[in-house]
C-alpha cells in the first residue's frame, strides 16, 4: 500500500467514518487542511448519513475527483462530463474487488435493517465483522490508480 492508502485505513481504524478516511487522506494535495476535510466529509459515512446507500468511501473518492476535475462554470459541459467519467473509472476500479458500491450490500445487510443514526462502537468485534477497513483500502487504491496514475498492489 502507499502511505496515503495506509493513512486512509489508519484514519478509519482510529474512528473516522469511511468517507472521512478516504477524503482526508488526500485532501491536503488540493490545499485543504485535515480538519476541514474531516468536517466536510463527515455526513457521507455509513452510506450517506448511515442510510446504507452509496458507500461513503466511494463518496470520499468522488469528492476528491471533484477537487481535481470539478467544473466551476455551470455551462462547462465538457468539464462536468470529464469529472463524471473519472468517478465512473474509480467505481469500475473499486468493483474489481467489490461487487457493488451500495453500503448495505457491501455489508450484507437487508433493506429492512436498522439505519439508526447512532454509530456502532468501534470495538475489536466491530472490526472483525465489518469489511469497512478493506473497503476504505480498496477505494483509496482506486483513487491512487485513477486520480494519481499509481498502481498500488
Amino acid at each position: 500500500m502507499s502511505q496515503r492508502t495506509d493513512k486512509a485505513v489508519e484514519l478509519f481504524k482510529s474512528g473516522f467514518n469511511c468517507s472521512q478516511s478516504v477524503f482526508a487522506a488526500y485532501a491536503d494535495l488540493f490545499g485543504m487542511d485535515e480538519k476541514t476535510a474531516l468536517t466536510v466529509s463527515a455526513g457521507l459515512g455509513g452510506g450517506v448519513g448511515r442510510s446504507r446507500e452509496v458507500c461513503g468511501a466511494i463518496c470520499g473518492a468522488a469528492m476528491l475527483t471533484g477537487l481535481k476535475y470539478g467544473a466551476t462554470d455551470p455551462a462547462d459541459a465538457e468539464s462536468k462530463k470529464h469529472c463524471y467519467e473519472v468517478v465512473q473509472q474509480i467505481i469500475a476500479e473499486f468493483k474489481k474487488t467489490n461487487p457493488t458500491i451500495i453500503c448495505r450490500e457491501l455489508l450484507g445487510l437487508s433493506e429492512t435493517n436498522n439505519t439508526d443514526p447512532v454509530p456502532e462502537a468501534r470495538t475489536e468485534q466491530y472490526y472483525k465483522k465489518r469489511p469497512c477497513a478493506e473497503i476504505v483500502e480498496d477505494s483509496a487504491k482506486a483513487v491512487e490508480k485513477i486520480l494519481f496514475n499509481k498502481e498500488i498492489l
